[in-house]
């Protein structure tokens, strides 16, 4: 089964737009006690803490799945435990999101879960060998070497590390050897697409042409599968480094010969790729040496991770890399076939999972105003629309699937599907690594946080580190630790050791925090109300005032532009079960009690009026109509509802899908007159 999801099952992502899969069996082992993550702060705990247990949810609940005997073709999974699927619609684990979730946050809150997910996308040679499941799209599947070697430091399970030994050796072969997705000896690197980028929609031209002629998929069409791609050969390369790590805990002599290879490649791709004009990685490198000096998320964010870019590189890089609005696209600039208007799939476009790793990336440089910006993003993102969507789009925000030939279909626009998995795990990452700074070895857990000033003390509590349950605190702002404790006492190392067993706690108190402004409205963070206002990045929004796409939503509500006349950047739909709520805060300038006016611009083109309920901080207040409008969703109309009582400076107000509503309708705008 190919783990290309985003081409190869595009009819399947488009027949289940809605949602889930239908059919999918719950694990039936492996219960998991999640983590809670305790803002101080109310503001950082409704954003963050808030998209926090939505990514629990979405990891431990949604897209955990039963154990199924066709994952495994390994024979190592373990009946008496599920596994990590895709995503909605996308009803598989796949080689690299096993890999990634795995990395980014299974190993540490599920660890047999992460096990399984890892095993089911292994499988056997002829001779009985283990190796990573060969499909059509294999140019990146050694990213599993990173993913098991990162969970044998947080498990510290050796049985698991000796068979992912043998599958790291017995694939790395397989890729040495192979014709297609191979090894280029001319240029000493790997061939074939980047690291995710399996849609055309990812590549200028050439290789790809002005019209996408050729296919969908990018292994298709020659230029991309002979080319050589930044985020590929650094994927490689951390597999060496990780094989060698794997063999030296076995005393293997091959130990050697792996960091032999990988000191090769990061040679050839700092000689091949690094441009000294931009300060940045060039994106790829055709097979006739043509270089392409485009900006690729995942390259860049790899570079400094896997320490394939000196200390002066990696400042180079975060200093001339550029992101869009709503956070670091996959691949910058826009192409020339697309556009704003119409971003391509894989092109100038946001993916959480590549916000992820950038933001992994700043934390490890102690960029705290740029970790603290894409973190917040994605947290709005996911706030905004009701969970982890697979892509939005750069400017706007919007929920958006971009665009990408499809069949005999030029430039067709896709869909973005709900409860993606690795969009979920890069946000648990962005809090275990980033915030946190939870730091892996095999002799323990080191500490390297990163607290943004303005987010308030933290606590993350009930997490689980091998036979160890810790409660970590941070106070203060900053990337510099002033006191470490454990259990009251001072640590050596601002680290846990790895035999550590039972409830601990750890205290950390940070300084040197700079004054960041997350949404640039010109006012440091820690003095903003609005620094962390779902929906926004930049200011306060007006009471007066509030578009829909600044709402909180949940249960489904999501920002949408398929339809015309809605004013800003789009509108809301997803008001179509119970359970479905957009809530507004109103930033007042009192906190005087009062009653207020609330007019809502809506649409509803169903034969007859419909209704929802109005509630103000958590409680209802009243049922309340929304009239047909016409018998189009592009016309817009609006309604008042008067006597609403408010309180504090910043109410919430909510509309929602209730028992005992009809619901369905779009929400444009809701403004507030005292």
């Amino acid at each position: 089964m190919s783990h290309g999801r985003r081409t190869a099952l595009t009819l399947l992502a488009l027949v289940t737009a809605c949602g889930v899969v239908s059919g999918v069996a719950p694990a039936t082992a492996d219960p998991v006690a999640a983590p809670a993550l305790e803002f101080a702060n109310p503001d950082s705990q409704a954003l963050f803490g808030t998209a926090y247990t939505a990514a629990l949810d979405n990891l431990l609940r949604t897209n955990t799945i039963g154990y199924d005997t066709k994952y495994d073709k390994s024979g190592l999974l373990d009946p008496a435990v599920g596994l990590v699927r895709a995503g909605g619609g996308y009803d598989q684990p796949w080689t690299r999101d096993a890999s990634v979730n795995s990395w980014n946050a299974t190993s540490l809150l599920a660890p047999a879960l992460a096990e399984n997910t890892l095993w089911a996308v292994v499988d056997k040679d002829a001779s009985g060998a283990l190796r990573v499941q060969q499909d059509d799209q294999q140019w990146d599947q050694v990213v599993w070497v990173t993913a098991a070697w990162h969970h044998y430091l947080v498990t510290g399970d050796r049985q698991f590390l000796g068979d992912a030994y043998r599958t790291a050796g017995d694939t790395l072969t397989i890729r040495e050897h192979a014709g297609t997705a191979g090894f280029n000896a001319t240029y000493g690197l790997f061939t074939g697409p980047s690291f995710f980028n399996d849609g055309i929609a990812g590549y200028p031209a050439p290789p790809a042409d002005a019209t996408e002629s050729v296919s969908t998929g990018s292994s298709p069409w020659p230029g991309v599968a002979s080319g050589m791609y930044l985020s590929t050969n650094e994927v490689y390369y951390a597999a060496y480094v990780n094989a060698a790590n794997m063999a030296d805990q076995f005393g293997d002599p091959a130990a050697a010969g792996y960091r032999t290879k990988a000191a090769a490649l990061k040679a050839a791709i700092n000689n091949h790729f690094w441009n000294a004009a931009t300060g940045l990685y060039d994106y790829q490198l055709l097979a006739d040496g043509t270089r392409g000096a485009y900006q690729e998320g995942t390259g860049l964010a790899f570079a400094i991770l896997f320490g394939v870019a000196d200390p002066a590189q990696a400042r180079s890089i975060v200093t001339h890399a550029r992101e869009m609005t709503w956070g670091m696209p996959d691949t910058f600039p826009h192409w020339d076939r697309y556009s704003a208007a119409q971003p391509g799939r894989h092109n100038a476009i946001v993916w959480p999972l590549v916000q992820g790793l950038w933001a992994k990336a700043l934390a490890a440089q102690g960029n705290q105003s740029g970790f603290a910006a894409e973190t917040a993003k994605l947290a709005k993102l996911a706030g905004g629309n009701s969970g982890f969507w697979e892509i939005y789009n750069g400017d706007t925000g919007v929920v958006d699937g971009g665009w990408q030939r499809l069949g005999d279909t030029v430039k067709f626009h896709w869909g973005s599907q709900p409860d993606q998995t690795w969009s979920a795990t890069a946000f648990l990452d962005m809090v275990h690594t980033g915030l946190f700074g939870l730091t892996f070895t095999d002799r323990g857990l080191a500490f390297t946080p990163d607290l943004p000033a303005g987010w308030g003390d933290v606590t993350l509590r009930n997490l689980r580190y091998r036979n160890a349950d810790l409660t970590i605190a941070l106070h203060g702002a900053g990337t510099r630790i002033s006191a470490f404790t454990l259990d009251g006492r001072p640590a050596p190392g601002n680290a846990v050791p790895a035999t550590l067993s039972g409830a601990h706690r750890v205290e950390i108190t940070l300084t040197g925090a700079t004054a960041g402004d997350r949404d640039g409205d010109h006012v440091a963070d820690a003095a903003d109300r609005c620094a962390d206002t779902a929906g926004t990045v930049a200011g306060c929004p007006a009471p007066g005032h509030l578009e829909a796409e600044d709402a909180h939503n949940t249960g489904g509500v999501k920002t949408n532009v398929n339809h015309t006349g809605y004013s800003g950047r789009a509108f809301l739909d997803g008001l179509w079960a119970q359970g479905a709520a957009s809530s507004f805060t109103l930033h007042r300038t009192s906190a005087d009690a009062t009653t207020g006016v609330i007019t809502v611009r809506y649409a509803n083109a169903n034969g007859d009026a419909r209704t929802m309920t109005l509630s103000v901080a958590g409680k209802a207040v009243r049922q309340v109509s929304f009239p047909v409008v016409s018998g189009s969703w592009d016309d817009w109309g609006t309604v008042t509802f008067t006597g609403v009582p408010l309180s504090g400076r910043d109410p919430v107000v909510t509309l929602s899908y209730a028992p005992g509503d009809t619901g369905s309708i779009n929400l444009d705008w809701l403004e507030y007159r005292g």
